[in-house]
């Protein structure tokens, strides 16, 4: 890692706020139709892909010390996120079904835009509240996952994700050589179940069974009918599917992202069913600058999982030494990663490159590959 740095007030906040774009984005696709309703998804890829490529990349790294009176600024944006999501997706729903001014296709398309927003946004920022110990941004958190009806994110994330990555156990751990359509299609289903097994095992635990009123599965099915609810009322049944097209488009946009975080990373097996602690080389690391600003710091992934309690502006980077590094940022990553031939060549030469750099002495991958445990040698 580069030497630490200290943080200015407000100054080096302003980047991380570049979200805030967006919203004049929408209003316009939703006003004027025809081709400003794909100006969200441009902007969101394309645009950020386009800046990290002149901007460079970001090897500095602030004082992990630091403390959170000096990080209001950039507390700030992911805590006036939600209502700002809501009034954009909820606003469009209104004006859309009630002015009747977009062809079907364009309704379509602009809330496609919308979900990409949410995947690339809203979903990251819930991310980020989800980790943090208060409650309002645990709610802030929950208010956002509901926008993509994928509440149960937050107990997948935080007691299997995190616990088990880079093993067998970990849904969202992309296996060498799995496709993301192949590996999408897989995590709904698997997500959902080891998200609603850790829950109820921790509620087991406490001697209370799985109807308990502090399982917050029934936090995350009242906040989604609600959110369904409120899209009926608001734009009947043609605002209700386009609410779920948007929301659906999030969680594709998350599953994309976890697809790209960890493929064919594994921590080692150590004998009797244990896995080597989570290390920065478990996760790959990106600093480029312009997507980083974007997605607040997530592709600093590699010391989120070394200290997933640490707020995004102090995450380090890392090295090719410690981290495994990706050749671009997310969004152009992702794209890559719909194109399974393209992605396989642009990555399977780095894993081979990370197993000689980190692991010699495995000669048998085989195992890991199939997502099986190794039998201890």
């Amino acid at each position: 890692m580069t030497s630490s740095v200290q943080i200015p007030r407000i100054g080096q906040a302003l980047p991380f706020w570049l979200s805030l774009g967006l919203v004049p984005l929408a209003a316009l696709g939703a006003v004027h139709g025809g081709w400003t309703v794909f100006l969200l998804p441009v902007a969101t890829w394309w645009l950020f892909a386009f800046l990290d490529h002149f901007l460079g990349l970001n090897t500095q790294n602030r004082d992990p010390e630091t403390p959170d009176d000096a990080l209001r600024w950039y507390r700030a944006i992911t805590l006036i996120w939600a209502p700002i999501q809501f009034a954009m997706i909820f606003g469009a729903l209104a004006w859309v079904t009630w002015t009747g001014t977009l062809a079907t296709w364009e309704r379509i398309a602009l809330f496609i835009g919308l979900g990409v927003v949410n995947g690339a946004v809203g979903i990251v920022y819930a991310h980020e509240l989800m980790h943090q110990k208060t409650r309002l941004e645990r709610w802030l958190g929950d208010i956002l996952m509901a926008m993509s009806l994928y509440g149960h994110f937050r107990s997948e994330h935080l007691l299997v994700h995190h616990r088990y990555v880079g093993t067998p156990r970990d849904t969202v751990t992309a296996r060498f050589g799995e496709g993301f359509h192949r590996f999408f299609l897989r995590v709904l289903p698997e997500g959902y179940r080891s998200a609603w097994a850790a829950e109820t095992a921790l509620l087991a635990r406490k001697g209370l069974p799985w109807w308990d009123r502090s399982n917050p599965f029934w936090r995350y099915a009242t906040l989604q009918l609600a959110m369904l609810s409120l899209a009926v009322i608001v734009g009947g049944w043609a605002g209700l599917g386009l609410f779920v097209l948007q929301a659906c488009v999030g969680v594709w946009q998350l599953e994309l992202i976890n697809y790209i975080e960890h493929y064919g990373l594994t921590r080692k097996h150590l004998g009797d069913g244990k896995y080597e602690h989570v290390r920065p080389r478990h996760s790959w690391n990106a600093a480029h600058r312009a997507s980083n600003w974007l997605l607040i710091n997530l592709q600093r992934h590699s010391d989120h999982h070394y200290k997933p309690d640490r707020r995004y502006p102090l995450l380090q980077t890392y090295d090719a030494t410690e981290a495994p590094q990706l050749p671009y940022g997310y969004p152009l990553m992702g794209i890559i990663a719909l194109i399974p031939p393209l992605w396989r060549k642009v990555m399977h030469p780095r894993i081979r490159e990370w197993r000689r750099t980190f692991y010699p002495e495995v000669t048998d991958w085989t195992p890991y590959i199939r997502g099986e445990t190794p039998m201890p040698r």
